[in-house]
């Protein structure tokens, strides 16, 4: 499969297709060179309208506006088509000066390491509470291109799932560490200051007789007792508990996995959108300039209105698909920041294209790979252990259960009325307490029952867990292979649908042609051009699937 692979590279490399090929062995992304970022493109524009602004070019000036010290340009090498350089201020007072508030963290752009540390403005602002009120806290005012590896960390730094997976995580390991608490023997404290008051015969009024005494007596125990845990719920207890830790864990591992699915497809989404709007960018220009042809041929006398019109259509057509395509890539952009939960006034872009790597292993030692390393599988085992662990402290309310205890009590005579000296009195109990339930109407035998029924649950659950794996697999793998067929079949399509309007153009300026050939012409090449960026980015996707079904894997450069 590998040779195959390298055969894709030949062919696309003599295509300017902005499809950056580095290697087949890996994701190889161009590191760019510098950040594009600004605190406020309206005000670095003297409050020129943010359309006017994209549409603008240095050589539009008026010649009656006030002079203006000139602003640096921007770098534009590594940004996509339809994306907009933001100017840079030169200088932090500057910047202060004019906006009333410090600039937007400046940074190099990101290697294929990625950053180091990440600035403030790509991690989700401390307090989780905060919601913005005030328009100018969402509004868009910079965009940081991304790499495919830098995002996929982002993610997993800033994600608000991977979070409560593992705070849950901890709360699970809190459980655990409560229930290990049942090996150690309690201690427990009392003390109890009493005042008794009693009548005596013989002393007379009311007819009763007798005297009062009152008596003051203090007195405290301190008791530790201890289960033997003959009974087994303790160590059933224990062991379910740490089973609900492992399964916390599987939860982070499958939340990490589809994280990084989410982000990567994510990714691709904002590649292809860029793609199509450079696509219908070259499509709308081809057919703007075949408008002027049109147009020029039928003032001069040689073409027909027919000619126009069928022009006319073409050039409104592509301005449609652009105006989509523009649109698409405004709502990936949105959707990948969402997904990095990074800060809402900053967008983000991707680098060139690339095919992100081969897959080196057959279809069935990929399903055999999967079954050993899927998180899935495991959780179900695990939730059979843990149902287990449920059915055996159910029937221990019905075995015998043996405690021993240990208490040292002291009382002391603090005051009384008939005389009596102040005394202490102290005293040492030890013993062993037996207790055993011996009917509780069937509950804990049903309880237990129960248990039995969600263990037969979780081994069909893992039989039907074990064979969707086999299915997504399978379909990624199958997808894979399709794909690796298309990107071979679409860079030829391209290479002839250049040669094909070539042709097109040579017969209708020959006379020997028609407009009509023109038109089908240019949007053959579009359509070509179309699939080959859809192959590629649906091979990235297998990909991506695929690994997700073998699962713990990084890339293929893992295995």
């Amino acid at each position: 499969m590998v040779p195959m692979f390298y055969s894709y590279r030949r062919r696309l490399l003599p295509l300017s297709l902005g499809i950056a090929l580095s290697s087949w062995s890996a994701v190889g992304l161009a590191a760019p060179d510098s950040a594009v970022l600004s605190k406020d493109l309206a005000r670095d524009l003297a409050g020129g309208d943010i359309a006017q602004a994209e549409s603008s070019t240095p050589g539009d000036t008026d010649p009656a506006a006030p002079s203006e010290a000139p602003m640096p340009e921007a770098d534009t090498s590594g940004l996509e088509p339809g994306e907009v350089a933001v100017p840079l201020f030169t200088d932090e007072a500057d910047a202060q000066t004019e906006l009333g508030q410090p600039p937007l963290p400046q940074s190099e752009r990101p290697t294929d390491e990625g950053f180091d540390t990440p600035p403030d403005y790509l991690t989700p602002d401390p307090n989780p509470l905060l919601v913005p009120t005030q328009p100018e806290d969402v509004e868009i005012i910079g965009t940081q291109p991304l790499s495919l590896e830098t995002a996929i960390n982002l993610a997993f730094a800033n994600s608000e799932q991977l979070r409560i997976a593992l705070l849950q995580l901890d709360r699970t390991q809190a459980g655990l560490q409560a229930e290990r608490s049942r090996l150690l023997p309690t201690v427990d404290l009392s003390g109890n200051l009493q005042t008794s008051s009693s009548s005596a015969p013989g002393g007379g009024g009311m007819g009763f007789g007798g005297g009062d005494s009152t008596t003051t007596t203090l007195s405290s125990n301190l008791r530790t007792d201890y289960d033997l845990g003959l009974s087994g719920e303790r160590a059933a207890r224990i062991r379910a508990a740490e089973r609900q830790v492992r399964l916390a864990e599987i939860r982070v591992e499958q939340t990490r996995e589809e994280l990084r699915l989410a982000t990567t497809t994510d990714y691709y989404a904002v590649q292809e959108a860029l793609e199509q709007i450079r696509i219908n960018e070259a499509f709308l220009a081809a057919a703007e300039r075949n408008l002027s042809d049109t147009s020029l041929r039928e003032e001069v006398g040689v073409g027909t209105r027919f000619d126009v019109l069928q022009a006319e259509v073409q050039v409104a057509n592509a301005r449609q698909a652009l105006t989509q395509a523009i649109s698409q890539r405004q709502i990936t952009q949105r959707q990948l920041a969402r997904r990095l939960n990074i800060q809402p006034s900053i967008d983000l872009t991707t680098l060139a294209v690339n095919i992100a790597g081969a897959w080196p292993l057959s279809l069935e030692e990929s399903i055999v790979l999967a079954y050993q390393n899927r998180a899935e599988l495991e959780q179900f085992l695990v939730e059979r252990e843990f149902n287990d662990a449920q059915r055996q402290i159910s029937l221990a309310a019905l075995r015998p259960s043996l405690g021993v205890f240990g208490q040292y009590g002291v009382q002391s005579l603090l005051s009384s009325s008939t005389g009596a000296s102040a005394s202490i009195n102290d005293g040492f109990t030890v013993g062993a307490q037996l207790s055993w339930r011996l009917f509780d109407g069937g509950g804990a035998r049903a309880r237990a029952t129960q248990n039995e029924i969600d263990i037969q649950i979780d081994e069909t659950e893992f039989e039907d867990a074990r064979n969707s794996i086999r299915i997504e697999v399978e379909e990624a793998y199958y997808t894979l292979v399709a794909n690796q067929a298309n990107i071979d079949t679409a860079s030829v399509a391209v290479n002839q649908a250049v040669e094909a309007l070539d042709l097109a153009n040579l017969r209708f300026n020959a006379g020997v042609g028609t407009q009509l050939e023109v038109i089908n012409a240019i949007r053959d090449l579009t359509e070509a051009e179309g699939n080959l960026v859809t192959a590629v980015l649906n091979y990235n996707r297998a990909l991506a699937r695929l690994e997700r079904s073998i699962s713990n894997l990084g890339g293929p450069e893992d295995l």
